[in-house]
């Protein structure tokens, strides 16, 4: 439990440095840390779904669109989404592309009174590289973490 407690501390410490109005910040190995060994932790997966269907998707993610394709329209059902799908009490872990969308996720929850959420930073994909293209630079993809193609 001393790994999972360390890790979490340390998103927190980041969400006070970054002035985040819900409760860390976490790489994404850290993430998959906390889903590995935090009980009851659900990893919330923002992006669309044509995001998921065409460039991937990491299994056992809750699947909410933020935003809808085409046109990337705000999901007005987000919230009566995440609270069928996901208890207020869980550690929730919100990720999509890059890191934005899940940060407003993160936030919008944890005024909703989910208590314990936090922004996969770097998202799925990561950064452009110097040519333009995402998955190698940083994020889940470049760290070699689970997830197949949608």
């Amino acid at each position: 439990m001393g790994k999972i407690t360390n890790i979490l501390q340390t998103a927190q410490q980041r969400a006070q440095e970054l002035n985040l109005s819900y409760e860390g910040a976490l790489s994404p190995q850290e993430a998959y840390e906390i889903l590995q060994s935090a009980p009851g932790a659900r990893l919330v997966d923002v992006r669309s779904r044509a995001e998921c269907d065409w460039v991937g998707r990491v299994p056992g993610a809750v699947e909410i669109e933020w935003a809808t394709y085409p046109g990337m329209q705000r999901n007005p059902n987000f919230m009566a989404q995440l609270e069928q799908s996901v208890d207020k009490e869980s550690l929730v872990l919100f990720l999509c592309r890059t890191g934005q969308r899940s940060h407003a996720a993160a936030a919008l929850a944890t005024e909703a009174g989910y208590a314990d959420c936090y922004n996969i930073l770097e998202g799925f994909e990561g950064d452009k590289n110097a040519a333009g293209q995402r998955r190698d630079t940083n994020g889940w993809c470049a760290a070699g973490l689970p997830w197949q193609q949608g």
